[in-house]
């Protein structure tokens, strides 16, 4: 199944399905290594919105949620600067936080985004990536829950987008370049 995003045909590279099976194997991984703890998953916006709301109903935990923007690309493209939307909520110190993201490309982003987060003294940070294209990854970054990984190819769907679009696409979509 091919579809039309602004200007590029994408054609469905993993189903709304598999995603759905394999958060849910996430679900159970956070559940039990964070028995006995309430996590704060915190979501990295814009793209992480979508599997952040999945990943929590297929975590049976007490927990909270919050939320930090964060950017670097500009269509295909990253920009090389790593821009926040604002300061680190002062309520994740001491606290077991799981960051989320949408995807994790160069890895650069989450690079610079670790120390700001470390700076306010949480009891433990870990990563869950619902993608990662280990061919790209340029620093030394280990995500302790990784949905799947994926050739260094652009994608859309299931919030990830291309300019802002196609992140309502209910399955992930690679570039259609033929």
């Amino acid at each position: 199944m091919r579809v039309q995003v602004l200007d590029k045909t994408f054609k469905k590279f993993i189903s709304e399905e598999e995603i759905k099976n394999r958060v849910a194997i996430l679900g159970k991984m956070i559940e039990e290594d964070y028995k006995g703890k309430k996590p704060v998953f915190l979501g990295i916006l814009n793209g992480a919105f979508i599997f952040l709301a999945d990943l929590i109903r297929a975590v049976n935990l007490e927990c909270e949620v919050s939320f930090m923007k964060l950017s670097s690309y500009k269509g295909f493209t990253s920009t090389g600067e790593v821009v926040f939307s604002g300061p680190i909520d002062p309520m994740l110190k001491g606290r077991d936080i799981i960051i989320v993201e949408d995807i994790i490309d160069s890895g650069k982003t989450m690079k610079a985004f670790l120390p700001a987060l470390q700076s306010i003294s949480p009891k433990s940070i870990r990563i869950a990536s619902l993608l990662i294209k280990w061919d790209k990854l340029e620093v030394d970054l280990k995500p302790e829950y990784i949905g799947f990984e994926i050739p260094p190819e652009f994608v859309v769907g299931y919030g990830l987008d291309y300019d802002g679009f196609g992140r309502d696409l209910r399955s992930v979509y690679i570039l259609d370049e033929g």
